[in-house]
């Protein structure tokens, strides 16, 4: 009778440790890349792109823009009351009040929604620093917010200035072009913006929503009802700080004749924009997802 002769050894898996090895040896066969801005910025693009939020917020602003644009223009036109030398650029600061709504809502919705659905925990996984989730969010946002608004304001300035020739309304200048378009569409964006970083700290959608209409829409309501003769100074700077008098600049209208002109909304925007990013960086640091 044979002995049973013992099984040969066989080699060790490249996933096992080798004999003598305290660790396994196991190399991926995904390359491994050191991560930056640039993925954090196209995984956002991916966000708001895919999401049905930001196909209704940018329709219905377009739909504003370019519907009370043509309405406006239209009416105008057919009456007798276009004053010689006026721009007819004007006649888009309508549209883009009401429309700025709808782009406060989206950049609100792009940082506060992952907050609501719990989105934010998997995000934060997939890129543990917040600084750079936050920054991709506001370039993605910007970027879309300025070339929807610009596209619009270009179009409706077109069929404006089309709509009233010869009806003696003034030819823009180029000047008044480049603040009718360029300039109002940074301002409009950067409004976003401000929604974004409000959504980001309050972590909230309806209550950042409700917080920007009010910045939009109060000082203006309540500068309106201020009828006593020792309000009349905060009356004033309430008119004239106001959003829809600082976006009325851009077309060289204004409720006042003092407080900001030129481009001095777009630096206020953009400092008031600042602080609030500044504000949203530290509480993302500090607080827990």
């Amino acid at each position: 009778m044979s002995t049973p002769q013992p099984p040969m050894p066989q080699a060790a898996p490249d996933w096992q440790a080798a004999p003598g090895s305290p660790y396994p040896t196991y190399t991926s066969p995904i390359p491994v890349v050191r991560t930056h801005l640039g993925h954090a910025i196209a995984s956002e693009w991916t966000k708001i792109k895919s999401v049905r939020s930001t196909m209704w917020t940018l329709g219905v602003f377009v739909l504003l823009v370019l519907g009370l644009g043509l309405l406006t223009g239209a009416v105008v036109a057919s009456s007798d009351t276009v004053v010689d030398g006026e721009s007819p650029l004007a006649l888009g600061f309508f549209g883009l009040l009401l429309g700025s709504i709808c782009l406060i809502t989206l950049g609100v919705l792009t940082t506060a929604s992952e907050y609501g659905t719990g989105m934010v925990r998997t995000t934060m996984t997939a890129c543990p620093s917040r600084g750079r989730v936050l920054a991709a969010k506001a370039i993605v946002f910007f970027l879309v917010a300025f070339v929807v608004t610009l596209v619009s304001a270009t179009l409706v300035g077109l069929m404006h200035v089309t709509m009233l020739e010869g009806s003696g309304a003034g030819e823009p200048t180029g000047s008044e072009w480049l603040k009718g378009t360029v300039g109002v569409s940074l301002y409009v964006a950067l409004l976003g913006m401000l929604s974004l970083a409000i959504g980001s700290i309050i972590r909230h959608s309806a209550g950042a929503i409700t917080i920007m209409i009010g910045a939009l829409l109060a000082p203006l309501v309540i500068a309106l009802f201020m009828f006593s003769e020792s309000l009349r100074d905060v009356q004033q700077a309430l008119f004239e700080y106001s959003i829809p008098n600082q976006m009325s600049v851009f077309y060289a209208n204004s409720l006042s004749d003092s407080g900001p002109s030129g481009w001095d909304p777009l630096w206020i925007m953009l400092g008031v924009t600042a602080v609030a990013f500044a504000g949203a960086f530290a509480l993302l640091e500090k607080r827990d997802v």
